[in-house]
């Protein structure tokens, strides 16, 4: 007598229930993978920002000019992932701050990163990591 050949139902659940919780696992992790490549948006804009006070300050001596007007900041970063803010803003210094917005503040360990004109990078949230990963 010749036995069928193929899957039985039991066979079939357990592949689908090996798949479920690898996806359980894999999915998470994923997500803060995109989350942390998304923060280059960021660096990217805050460095570009960082820039254009330096320019600002070499060419007026200031920060604020009182004459002549320097370049404006990005008010989001090149893929909308941040909105950025200059706050602080003296003859000598400033803060950038790049605050997560839409889909990336889910990014709550590193949700705000922020630099001021000494080059002090700082992020609220929790993570002590945001700058360096």
């Amino acid at each position: 007598m010749r036995r069928p050949s193929g899957f039985t139902l039991i066979e079939l659940m357990i592949v689908v229930a090996i798949i479920a919780v690898l996806t359980a696992i894999a999915y998470p992790a994923y997500n803060r993978y995109v989350l942390r490549s998304h923060r280059s948006d960021a660096y990217a804009v805050l460095n570009q920002d960082q820039t254009l006070m330096e320019r600002c300050y070499a060419q007026y001596f200031s920060y604020a000019p009182t004459t002549g007007a320097c370049p404006a900041i990005a008010a989001t970063s090149p893929e909308k992932y941040y909105s950025v803010a200059l706050t602080n803003v003296t003859a000598t210094t400033y803060t950038l701050t790049a605050t997560a917005i839409g889909a990336q503040a889910a990014d709550t360990g590193c949700a705000t990163l922020s630099v001021d004109q000494a080059g002090n990078k700082t992020a609220t949230g929790g993570s002590a990591n945001c700058w360096g990963s």
